[in-house]
């Protein structure tokens, strides 16, 4: 797999790690693992602080906003039926996209469907694509 040096790449993954650990609950005394322990383990290099501080605190005060966006563009599935990782690529994709407008809408969807072919199963970035595709076509 080519591996990207792209510090917002890095920042969106981490963001995506950091949400995927926060909100899925193995009801176990797990230990959370830091920033520093993601980077290692990643075996990445300098990340965009400044971008993941955005995602971060953006996608967790827009969350209600989007998650509306989400179900409103993809009614077929409800919230808990997404897969986990798949929902917090949307959810970063949204916010970063559309929401506070950070990065360009074709850009966030680009980065959304590579980071679902890094991270999610067969036919996620296909997933991405259609609910980004549909919230960019209205969104114009």
């Amino acid at each position: 797999m080519k591996r990207r040096k792209d510090p917002r790449h890095f920042a969106r993954l981490l963001a995506i790690q950091t949400f995927f650990s926060e909100n899925f609950d193995l009801n176990t005394n797990r230990k959370k693992h830091s920033l520093k322990d993601l980077k290692e383990i990643n075996e990445m290099g300098d990340y965009d602080k400044e971008l993941f501080k955005k995602i971060i605190e953006g996608v967790r005060e827009n969350k209600s906003e989007i998650d509306e966006k989400i179900s409103k563009y993809a009614p077929q599935w409800s919230l808990e039926q997404i897969k986990k990782v798949d929902l917090e690529i949307l959810r970063i994709a949204i916010y970063e996209g559309f929401v506070a407008k950070i990065t360009p809408p074709k850009v966030a969807i680009d980065e959304a469907i590579e980071l679902a072919k890094e991270l999610s199963g067969e036919a996620s970035d296909k997933f991405v694509n259609g609910v980004l595709g549909a919230i960019y076509e209205k969104d114009k």
